[in-house]
C-alpha cells in the first residue's frame, strides 16, 4: 500500500520546517529519542540532533511558558503535550500569555508557537487520554486552533500552523492516525488556514463534522446517496477562526444541516456553529439544525467507548430527523 497516514504526515511536516527553517525546535516528553508517544517524532532526533528536537521533564506548564519564551526571542517552536487530557496544567501559560502577546505589546512583539496534541477518544485508552476539549481554547481571544483529518491535510495545515504568526493549538485525532492513507508530496506546499473544506458535494443536507467524526460522517453520506440523498460533507479544520462563508455557500444550497462532534454537547463547537448560522442564515434553512455529539459526561472506558462516540447510525438519525421536518413531516 502506497501513501502515508496522518501521523506520518505529520512527522513529515516536522522534518520539512526543521530542514528548512532553522528556527523551529521541536520538543516535547519523549519526542526525541522515543520519537513520541504515538511515533508523530519518529527519527527527528537522530536527523536533526538533540538541540533541535528535545526531551523534557514531565512538566506541562514549563513545556508552554519555555515555548512562549522561545517564540517571542525570534524560534519557531513546536511543543508537544502527549495527550489533551494532559494539557490542563499549561492552560494558564498558554491562554494567559501566548495568546496576549501581540495584543500586550501592541504589536511589536508576537507569539508565534504550535501546541500539538492528540486528542478525542476511539483508542481503549484510559481516563485523561480520550479528552476532546477544543471547545476551551477556541473560546480564548488570539488563540488559532486547527484539526487535521487526512494526511493532506494534517501535513499541509502543520506547515501553515509552524509559518504563522500567531499561537496555534494543533489538535490530532489519534483515532485515525493510521486509519487511511493518502499520497502526500514532501513539497513544502502549506494549505490556507481559516478555510472550510468541502470534503463532498450534495444538494439535499450540509453535515459539518471535524477530526476524527469525519470518518463516520462520509460514512452516512455514502449510505445516504444509495437512499437518493445527496449530503455535502464539510471539514471546518480551521476551528477558530470559522469559515462560516462556505458553510452559508452550502446552505444556500442545501438548507439544512447536521452538526457532529465527539466533544461533550453543552457548549461544545456545534453550540458555536449553530448561533453563527442562525444568525447569519437563518433564512435559508427550512428545519431546526441537529448536533450529534458526545454526551455531557466523562469521556467513558473502553467498553462504552463506542457508546458515546457519534456513530453513523446516530448521524443518520439526525439527517433523517432534519429532513422529515423540512418536508413537512413534523410540527
Amino acid at each position: 500500500m502506497t501513501g502515508i497516514t496522518l501521523v506520518e504526515a505529520v512527522t513529515q511536516a516536522l522534518a520539512f520546517e526543521l530542514q528548512t527553517d532553522q528556527r523551529v525546535v521541536v520538543f516535547g516528553e519523549d519526542v526525541g529519542v522515543n520519537g513520541g508517544v504515538f511515533r508523530a517524532t519518529d527519527g527527528l532526533q537522530a536527523r536533526f540532533g538533540s538541540k533541535r528536537v528535545l526531551d523534557t521533564p514531565l512538566a506541562e506548564t514549563m513545556i508552554a511558558g519555555i515555548a512562549i519564551g522561545m517564540a517571542v526571542r525570534g524560534l519557531r517552536p513546536v511543543a508537544e503535550f502527549q495527550f489533551m487530557g494532559f494539557i490542563y496544567p499549561a492552560l494558564d501559560q498558554i491562554l494567559s500569555h501566548a495568546s496576549r502577546f501581540r495584543n500586550r505589546t501592541r504589536g511589536r512583539l508576537s507569539c508565534p508557537v504550535v501546541y500539538r496534541a492528540p486528542y478525542g477518544g476511539g483508542i481503549h485508552a484510559p481516563e485523561h487520554h480520550s479528552e476532546s476539549t477544543e471547545a476551551l481554547f477556541a473560546h480564548i481571544p488570539g488563540l488559532r486552533l486547527i484539526v487535521p483529518s487526512s494526511p493532506a491535510r494534517a501535513y499541509g495545515l502543520l506547515l501553515a500552523a509552524i509559518r504563522d504568526p500567531d499561537p496555534v493549538i494543533f489538535l490530532e485525532p489519534k483515532r485515525i492516525y493510521r486509519a487511511v492513507r493518502q499520497e502526500v508530496p514532501d513539497s513544502g506546499e502549506a494549505l490556507p488556514l481559516d478555510r472550510a473544506f468541502v470534503l463532498r458535494e450534495g444538494s439535499d443536507v450540509t453535515l459539518i463534522a471535524w477530526g476524527a467524526s469525519l470518518k463516520e460522517t462520509l460514512q452516512a453520506a455514502e449510505q445516504l446517496a444509495g437512499e437518493g440523498i445527496e449530503a455535502e460533507v464539510i471539514d471546518p479544520a480551521t476551528l477558530k477562526p470559522l469559515d462560516i462563508h462556505t458553510i452559508i455557500d452550502s446552505l444556500e444550497k442545501t438548507h439544512c444541516c447536521v452538526v457532529v462532534h465527539e466533544a461533550a454537547r453543552f457548549c461544545g463547537l456545534g453550540a458555536e456553529l449553530v448561533a453563527q448560522i442562525n444568525e447569519y442564515a437563518f433564512d435559508l434553512l427550512r428545519a431546526p439544525i441537529q448536533r450529534v455529539t458526545g454526551y455531557d459526561t466523562v469521556m467513558p472506558y473502553f467498553q462504552l467507548e463506542d457508546e458515546y462516540l457519534p456513530g453513523t447510525p446516530r448521524i443518520l438519525s439526525a439527517v433523517r430527523k432534519v429532513l422529515d421536518y423540512a418536508n413537512g413531516g413534523a410540527a
